[in-house]
């Protein structure tokens, strides 16, 4: 993730980007959409298209994984007050629990603690029927000024 409230993204997509987390090319590539205006919880979401696929058919775990870490960054970025701050992926466990292979695909992200420099996250991937799809545990670097 880059700096500040552009993450480098061309600005060019309809979608809208929350404050505070700005479009970012991956974002719009992958055709997410953020939201989330309260304090440690971040939400992604993805409609399942052709291209998320892997050669089995179903959700490919790449596109998993940059949905969870994106709404991580942006439940991260809730918790950062100080100006010039930004966020970076440390580590991020996944464990899928079920395919994906069509609909709408939401993750869930909720800041566990914030320290000085180190956000500890835990998140929830479920698809258009509510069942669980995948968990994850990460931690996330506040980098800047």
């Amino acid at each position: 993730m880059a700096a500040g409230d552009d993450m480098g993204g061309t600005g060019d997509s309809d979608l809208e980007a929350p404050s505070g987390f700005g479009q970012f090319p991956l974002q719009q590539f992958l055709g997410m959409e953020l939201t989330g205006d309260d304090r440690g919880v971040g939400f992604a979401y993805l409609d399942v298209g052709p291209d998320h696929l892997n050669p089995n058919g179903v959700v490919h775990g790449a596109v998993i994984f940059a949905l969870v870490d994106t709404a991580m960054g942006k439940s991260t970025m809730s918790v950062i007050d100080e100006p010039g701050r930004y966020c970076a992926s440390i580590e991020v466990a996944l464990r899928f629990i079920r395919p994906a292979v069509a609909g709408r695909l939401t993750a869930t992200a909720t800041v566990v603690k914030r320290g000085r420099n180190v956000v500890h996250l835990e998140a929830r991937v479920v698809g258009d029927d509510q069942r669980l799809v995948a968990t994850a545990a990460g931690t996330f670097a506040i980098l800047g000024e």
